[in-house]
């Protein structure tokens, strides 16, 4: 299942957030929530966020300062969290702080996981990107389909 669309959300008194009733059901095994490299908070199914950190963290050497400090981030700012029953997520307060999180907030699905932006910061990342648009997608296509390392800026 593909994590679709924009959804607004607020976080309540408890450091809550409902995820969208449409996306309860993936996270059903639980959650993992971190930091995204963003100003926001990523939420990731338990079995993707362990796919994903055995792909692209894992294989990271321990011995070099850049491998250290992407495990430090990835490792150091998660929590494996469960959905309680009204489908809520309640998040630490040091990724609130991250992402500026208080009060309304959008929910973006982003395929395999949802990112949760305070909506300002949203704003920005979309201005941002519209402004970029054709450059990035242009640059993207050049390296062609599923190419390792086709990330802007690679």
């Amino acid at each position: 299942m593909a994590f679709r669309g924009q959804h607004e959300h607020n976080i309540d008194a408890k450091d809550r957030i409902t995820v969208p009733a449409a996306h309860r059901a993936a996270l059903s095994d639980g959650v993992v929530v971190m930091e995204g490299v963003e100003k926001c908070v990523e939420l990731w199914p338990r079995a993707a966020a362990e796919a994903m950190e055995s792909v692209w963290v894992s294989p990271l050497s321990p011995m070099g300062a850049d491998g250290r400090r992407i495990r430090r981030r990835v490792f150091g700012t998660s929590e494996q969290l469960e959905l309680d029953s009204a489908g809520r997520v309640r998040l630490p307060q040091h990724l609130i702080k991250h992402a500026s999180l208080d009060g309304p907030c959008l929910v973006v699905g982003v395929g395999d996981h949802l990112e949760i932006w305070n909506p300002a910061g949203w704003g920005t990342e979309s201005e941002e990107f519209e402004a970029q648009a054709v450059e990035l997608t242009e640059r993207l296509a050049a390296q062609g389909p599923g190419t390792p390392g086709a990330e802007a800026g690679s």
